[in-house]
């Protein structure tokens, strides 16, 4: 939340706006007084890495009435507050929208009561919305994320990977309560993500004799070698008949039936505590920016609006149709109409169940002489990166699960040209999501001169399809492999890329994996090295990130982190510039500002490096404030998979395991012979505007930059503008320019 509010008053200021605060949500609104104070750039300095909201939020019984909203519209007008900017639920936005119905009633009784002029009536004749949806529970239709589920499944999966460690140890079963009282956003994605042996959620209900199933699914967990069981429960839980299904409950389930030592864990609001995660923050000012601008477009006749995370884009939709389609989920678990109610929840919400329902149902064969069907290999080509583990385990169970092999390719191209090649079984990689790196084993090589070697190995092992997990090498290889067909039989085979690279610099995809764990690896390491320096004098820190040529990492950390700047190769960028920045940053200094945050990428510039930013910023500094210089180097590569970076792993994975067996089919001769030659059966699996797509790998040739090694066009580069107005100092703010507000009235408990 402190993300938007930040977002919302400096994209307010830099537009000309006069913006205010009000404190603890409709209560403060209605109390006016102190509670509505004017807002200026430096009131959001170092807020962004702060969970909850600065602000205050608070539950409001006065704002329901005549008489509250009489006081509000009042104290609005005072001040000549005609733009508010509303963070919270739907009922908040539904009081929001009441609001504004009753806007010209309310004024006319002041007015008739002689508490406001008729020119304040004139100038004020009309309020408009923007909202924002602040809920950790993802429950808000119209938006694919909502601003605080992402870090809430960071504090999750933290603890469920805590825990797990230990219940493996004792060969435990745990419960894990998680908030979701009337969405299973929460407990769905968690499940997923951490191996989860069942799952409870209001939205789709277990079976009638889910005891009975439970105990089943445990018994053979644990008679397959397995000495932990998660089980995972939302605080809404229901059967069928809409009765709860409690912790407790299921506990007394496992233990009467199982006698297995069973524990419960009720995470309760630890899940609303913490920094927010890289995404969240970027959310928060993406989106608070748009309602600035929503605003500024809005007119009599506008209908309010509510800011959404439609794939990449953060988009405007009616207000009120959003609220009735989040109200009618209620409405059709109401009346026990399950499926409506997670088709209504929309497209990711089923996709997550459906992948999870899947993956559980998933069993391996009684023996493994029951697999007699194809040999798939799986190789990493590139730098590790977190997502490459769980991308491995979902393609391996799916296929055995279908009753053909996987075998491991070890340590790349080199591995794979030595022979060192093994048979993955179901249990190898049991516990494989929570791990970050490569447990095969990656390496830069590319195939090269060795091609006809590689072939005979593919042949040797007799392979009827190849999986590629890496970054932009592992696109290279898998061209090279289309592209030498003609001359060798062993590449006539489906051959599928999973681009997964922290750089995010592979074409075909919006998004790699691994960059998001990276993300917030350098967001978190950012927050850590700024700290160092409270208490200390005026200090700047002058960040070196990875990426090659791709500035992806620097942006989305810029904005993450709140830096100043953000130096890229591809936004060209003078000695002019540098200099301008550094007054910049001495001007903040001079107001106040205690630190500075300058990042810059790897590549950006041949003479413009990192030492050379550094001794500048110490040099035009002095007297002022001091510099320090940080490269991060491979912390960035560390640390266990993001929630986002396992959730994409694991359907990846799934999703390539399906194209491939399908390509088989499409491509099977006789004999059993697959001759796989089109450019279709050579593919890239990527996420182009919310979709899964394969996209061949003979078309993404011409949309890369091979020399750079970067895709000729790149989604992320359209926020470097916002990038740079929420680091501006320059108020273009005057004394009789537009107004509008910032309100978080979220219901926060």
């Amino acid at each position: 939340m402190n993300a938007a509010v930040r977002a919302v008053v400096r994209m307010g200021t830099y537009l000309g706006c006069k913006v205010y605060f009000i404190r603890e949500g409709y209560q403060g609104m209605v109390d006016g007084g102190t509670n509505i104070e004017e807002a200026n750039w430096s009131s959001v300095s170092s807020i962004i890495h702060k969970g909850g909201t600065v602000i205050g939020s608070a539950r409001c019984m006065d704002f329901r009435t005549r008489e509250g909203q009489l006081k509000a519209a009042k104290n609005l007008v005072d001040k000549g507050i005609t733009n508010i900017v509303v963070i919270g639920g739907d009922g908040s936005l539904t009081g929001a929208n009441s609001f504004r119905g009753s806007w010209g009633s309310l004024l006319d009784e002041l007015q008739s009561k002689n508490l406001i002029t008729q020119d304040q009536r004139q100038k004020y004749c009309h309020l408009n919305i923007a909202g924002l949806v602040g809920s950790i529970d993802n429950d808000f239709c119209g938006t694919d994320m909502t601003i605080g589920t992402d870090s809430a499944l960071h504090r999750i999966i933290e603890a469920i990977d805590a825990i797990a460690y230990t219940a493996y140890s004792h060969q435990r079963t745990f419960i894990m309560e998680v908030m979701g009282r009337h969405c299973g956003y929460l407990p769905i994605v968690a499940a997923l993500t951490t191996e989860a042996d069942f799952v409870f959620i209001p939205e789709s209900p277990p079976a009638e004799d889910w005891d009975k199933r439970l105990c089943m699914k445990l018994e053979q967990e644990r008679a397959a070698g397995q000495r932990l069981n998660i089980i995972i429960v939302a605080e809404g839980a229901i059967d069928r008949n809409g009765q709860p299904i409690t912790a407790e409950q299921i506990k007394k389930v496992v233990v009467d039936n199982l006698q297995q030592d069973t524990r419960i864990t009720v995470l309760g609001h630890v899940q609303r505590g913490g920094s927010p995660s890289a995404f969240d923050r970027i959310l928060g000012c993406r989106m608070g920016a748009e309602a600035v601008m929503a605003l500024m477009e809005a007119t009599q006749e506008s209908e309010p609006v509510v800011v959404t995370l439609d794939g990449n884009q953060a988009v405007r939709l009616p207000l009120m149709d959003c609220v009735k389609r989040t109200q009618a989920v209620s409405q059709a678990m109401k009346d026990k109409n399950w499926e409506l109610a997670v088709e209504l929840r929309g497209k990711s919400f089923a996709r997550n169940l459906e992948t999870y329902k899947m993956l559980t149902r998933l069993k391996p064969p009684q023996t493994e002489q029951q697999q007699r069907g194809y040999n798939f290999g799986v190789v990493h080509i590139g730098a590790p990166a977190c997502g490459m583990n769980p991308a491995v385990r979902s393609f391996v169970r799916n296929a055995i699960y279908r009753g053909d092999r996987v075998f491991g390719i070890q340590d790349g191209i080199e591995g794979l040209i030595a022979g060192n090649i093994k048979p993955l079984l179901w249990a190898d990689v049991t516990g494989w999501v929570a791990q970050g790196g490569a447990i095969l084993g990656t390496k830069r090589t590319l195939p090269g001169s060795k091609i006809e070697e590689i072939a005979q190995r593919l042949k040797e092992f007799n392979i009827h399809a190849l999986l590629i997990i890496g970054g932009f090498e592992a696109f290279q290889a898998g061209l090279q492999f289309l592209e030498s067909r003609d001359r060798f039989q062993a590449f006539r085979i489906p051959i599928v890329v999973i681009p997964s690279t922290i750089s995010n610099n592979v074409p075909g995809t919006e998004f790699s994996l691994g960059c998001d764990t990276a993300l917030n690896e350098i967001t978190e390491i950012c927050d850590r090295i700024r700290q160092s320096a409270q208490g200390t004098k005026r200090r700047v820190f002058v960040i070196e990130t990875m990426g090659g040529y791709c500035g992806y990492l620097a942006t989305l950390a810029g904005l993450a982190g709140g830096a100043d700047a953000a130096y890229i190769y591809e936004e060209k960028f003078t000695i002019k510039d540098l200099q301008q920045d550094v007054y910049h940053m001495a001007t903040k200094m001079a107001e106040g500002v205690q630190r500075g945050l300058i990042l810059r990428n790897e590549k950006a510039s041949d003479n413009y490096n990192t030492e050379f930013i550094y001794r500048l910023y110490s040099e035009e500094g002095k007297g002022l404030f001091s510099a320090r210089m940080n490269v991060l180097g491979h912390m960035q590569q560390g640390g266990s998979p993001t929630p986002f970076d396992r959730n994409m792993a694991t359907k990846m994975g799934t999703k390539a395991a399906h194209w491939v067996a399908d390509q088989i089919k499409r491509n099977l001769q006789e004999g059993g012979v697959v001759n796989a030659s089109g450019n279709e059966s050579a593919v890239l699996l990527g996420i182009v505007r919310r979709q899964y797509k394969f996209t061949p790998l003979s078309e993404l040739k011409e949309q890369t930059n091979f020399e750079l090694r970067i895709p000729k066009e790149q989604w992320w580069l359209k926020l470097r503008p916002l990038l740079r107005i929420l680091a501006k100092h320059d108020s273009t703010y005057e004394e009789e320019g537009l107004y509008m507000t910032v309100e978080d009235s979220s219901k926060s408990e």
